[in-house]
């Protein structure tokens, strides 16, 4: 795709967005500047191929397609059974999957079928056997909640937050935790990895119905093979979310032991993250499983993202070819180089270092919470996200650390030494803010004073870097 085609397909988009409202198409234009002009290290993001954004904005949009392929509760749904086909074909072949789903929204639409398909599954019930063989008209108000109570007390083993599992891996607040009777597993209070015979002790204690295994903010990788070993030892299924991670297993960085999916029952991941992708998520099943997540339509989801699932053809297919595994590898290699900065720098980093896309950056050594240091390093062009760390004091709202992942620059073409330097400018406002005070003297969780200066000597050698890599070089906005 030539640079003039792109640009002038974003212009004439942008054109016809604006005659109806301007504002839209200004803040349009505006995000693009934005993203061109900060150093984007927050992990859950990157950018995606023009070819997958321009997939996203067609008629596909305008289609219901409740059901499953040849099988719609829609009429006309011909090209829509195309589009998802495609897609699953891509996802089944990159990751090497029995089977894929491709309709679910969002990483916690994603989670939500698979926690579904796993109950529906797994749990011996007469009330979940009535309401399979009956009309679901049939069933009275107390065989509902008979029903529910019985799968919203099954039970689930997860990596607690602080230790970088994600919100929906059990956490109470979210609905993993109030379908579930919940534990979690956290790391090592040394050297903050995962302990395998703790987690093997706690489940055979607990006796999950489900293990769930990947994360959100651990900066090393797993072995599957092992929490497999450990869900067959109590029965349990194992679960893994990928969503962070599933770029780096598609670009065969991480195999072995270390892919997840040929140990686990269901794999979930989004779309985007290190794979490139659109926003979005996905299911990956072995056989015995497939039946129960195909009817995500309509036990969780409704009509499918007809567009989204274009979209994600469109990235899979991308990621089958040889430069992502390229890609992938620089990802983490890039994760190495930001590490060795930040240790050579005295930094202190959650586990001592990586060997995946991301960073967690212990930052109670600047005196800031991780509130702070986020704030402090947008105003000087750096974004990022706070994140709590093991055992955090702070909680999760003001937190101890911030996380950086390297997917983002690296699809700009960041190297080692451009990483190198990410590191010395982000120490460099972090060890130039103070953290500020409250309205009644005391130390604030929220405020900072950056230093004088900082922020525009950080932009400015942000710049230089920024302008070696250009977002979509050749797209030119007329």
């Amino acid at each position: 795709m030539t640079d003039s085609l792109i640009s002038s397909a974003y212009t004439q988009a942008l054109e016809v967005i604006g005659a109806v409202e301007p504002r839209i198409a200004d803040a349009t234009r505006q995000e693009l500047a934005d993203q061109r002009g900060s150093l984007k290290l927050i992990a859950s993001e990157n950018y995606a191929s023009p070819a997958v954004l321009l997939t996203m904005g067609t008629w596909f949009s305008d289609k219901y397609a409740e059901g499953t392929v040849g099988h719609r509760f829609y009429a006309g749904c011909q090209n829509v059974d195309t589009v998802e086909s495609l897609a699953a074909e891509h996802a089944r072949e990159l990751f090497g999957a029995p089977y894929a789903y491709v309709q679910p929204h969002s990483g916690i639409d994603a989670n939500l079928v698979a926690f579904w398909s796993i109950l529906a599954n797994r749990v011996e019930s007469p009330y979940l056997q009535k309401m399979q063989a009956k009309n679901v008209n049939e069933l009275t108000e107390a065989d509902w909640e008979t029903l529910r109570a019985e799968l919203g007390n099954q039970r689930l083993l997860g990596m607690s937050l602080d230790a970088g599992g994600h919100l929906t891996h059990g956490f109470r607040p979210n609905i993993s935790g109030k379908m579930f009777h919940q534990q979690q597993y956290g790391t090592d209070p040394e050297t903050g990895l995962l302990d395998y015979d703790a987690v093997a002790a706690k489940a055979r204690e607990f006796k999950p119905l489900v293990l769930v295994a990947g994360y959100s903010a651990y900066p090393r990788r797993v072995n599957f093979a092992k929490m497999r070993e450990i869900a067959d030892e109590v029965g349990a299924v194992l679960m893994v979310d990928m969503a962070h991670f599933a770029g780096l297993v598609a670009g065969k960085v991480f195999t072995g032991e270390e892919d997840p999916v040929p140990y686990a029952h269901i794999t979930t991941t989004t779309t985007h993250k290190s794979l490139r992708g659109p926003r979005g998520g996905m299911v990956l099943a072995q056989e015995e499983f497939a039946a129960d997540v195909d009817r995500g339509c309509p036990m969780v989801l409704g009509g499918p993202l007809s567009h989204v699932m274009a979209a994600k053809a469109v990235a899979f297919a991308e990621a089958r070819q040889s430069s992502f595994q390229a890609y992938a590898q620089q990802i983490a290699d890039n994760a190495q180089s930001l590490a060795d900065g930040f240790l050579k720098r005295d930094a202190r980093l959650v586990t001592g270092g990586t060997d995946n896309h991301l960073v967690l950056l212990d930052v109670s050594s600047f005196g800031l919470t991780g509130r702070q240091a986020e704030s402090a390093l947008l105003d000087a062009g750096v974004v990022t996200n706070r994140n709590s760390i093991p055992g955090d004091p702070n909680g999760a709202w003001y937190t101890s650390g911030i996380r950086l992942g390297t997917p983002a620059l690296t699809t700009r073409g960041f190297g080692h030494d451009e990483f190198d330097t990410v590191a010395e400018l982000i120490v460099d406002v972090l060890s130039n803010t103070e953290a500020g005070t409250t309205k009644a003297g005391g130390p604030s969780k929220a405020s900072y004073v950056l230093g004088d200066g900082v922020a525009e000597r950080t932009k400015a050698a942000s710049g230089e870097l920024l302008d070696k890599h250009p977002l979509y070089p050749g797209l030119v906005l007329g």
